[in-house]
C-alpha cells in the first residue's frame, strides 16, 4: 500500500485550509457587496423609527436631525446599489419602506396634530408620500414622477430648526409639499454621487454639515439644496 509522505501530507493540509479561508472571505466580501445597500436601507429605517420615538417624547430637535441623517443616507443607498450593482427585489422594497417610515411617518410627526385638522393633514402628508412610492412611475430614465419624498422631508426639518419649530408655517410648507408629491411633474434622478463633482462637493457638505456643524447651519444648508432641487430641478440638478 502507497503513503503519502508526511510533507505532501503537510502540504495538502495547508493547501486545503488556504483554499478554504479564501473561499471563505470571498462570501464574504460577496455577501458585504450584495448587502451594503440594504444596510443603508436599515440604517435609514432605524433613524426614521428613533425620529418618531423622539417626536413622540417631543423631542422635536432631535427628530429633525434624524430626518437629515435619513435625507443623506436615502441619497447614498442608490448610489451603493448601483455602484455595485447589487439593485435586487428586495432592496428596492427594504428601500421603500424605510423611505415610508422616516420621510412619511416620521415627517408628518413634525406636525404636530392636536385636533381633528391637525390630524388630517398628518394623514394627508403620509399618504402622500405613500402615493408617491407606490403608484407613480415615470417610464422615463433618469426621471422622477412626483417630488421625490426625501426632498420634502428636509426641507420640512430644516424650516422646522430655522423657525424654532414654528407649527402654523410648518403645516403651510408641509401642504405645499403634498401638493408638489401628488403632482406628476418631472423630476430628475439626481444622483448626486454618481454625478459631476460639484454634486458630490454639495453630498460630502451636507455629512459636514449635519454631523459638524450648529443646527442653524445644517437647517440652512439643507433647506438650500432642497428648495433648489424643488423650485429649479432641472435648470440645477438635471443630470445627463
Amino acid at each position: 500500500m502507497w503513503m503519502v509522505s508526511p510533507p505532501v501530507g503537510i502540504f495538502q493540509s495547508t493547501k486545503k485550509l488556504f483554499l478554504s479561508e479564501r473561499a471563505g472571505r470571498d462570501r464574504t466580501l460577496e455577501f458585504i457587496r450584495k448587502n451594503a445597500a440594504n444596510g443603508l436601507s436599515v440604517a435609514n429605517l432605524v433613524a426614521g423609527l428613533s425620529s418618531i420615538l423622539c417626536s413622540l417624547n417631543r423631542q422635536y430637535h432631535h427628530s429633525c436631525w434624524l430626518l437629515l441623517v435619513g435625507f443623506l443616507l436615502d441619497l447614498a443607498d442608490g448610489a451603493v446599489a448601483r455602484q455595485l450593482d447589487a439593485c435586487s427585489a428586495l432592496g428596492a422594497k427594504l428601500d421603500d419602506f424605510a423611505d415610508f417610515t422616516t420621510f412619511g411617518l416620521a415627517t408628518a410627526l413634525l406636525l404636530q396634530p392636536q385636533g381633528v385638522l391637525d390630524g388630517l393633514l398628518a394623514i394627508a402628508y403620509v399618504m402622500a408620500v405613500f402615493a408617491r412610492l407606490c403608484f407613480f412611475s415615470s417610464g422615463i430614465p433618469f426621471t422622477y414622477r412626483g417630488l421625490p419624498c426625501p426632498y420634502a422631508s428636509s426641507l420640512l426639518a430644516g424650516t422646522f430648526l430655522l423657525t424654532g419649530g414654528n407649527v402654523t408655517l410648518l403645516r403651510v410648507t408641509a401642504i405645499v409639499m403634498i401638493l408638489f408629491m401628488v403632482d406628476r411633474g418631472f423630476y430628475p434622478h439626481d444622483k448626486v454621487l454618481e454625478s459631476q463633482l460639484w454634486k458630490k462637493v454639495v453630498y460630502a457638505g451636507g455629512v459636514a454639515a449635519v454631523l459638524f456643524s450648529p443646527a442653524a447651519v445644517a437647517s440652512v444648508y439643507c433647506l438650500a439644496w432642497s428648495t433648489s432641487y424643488i423650485v429649479f430641478p432641472f435648470a440645477v440638478w438635471s443630470c445627463k
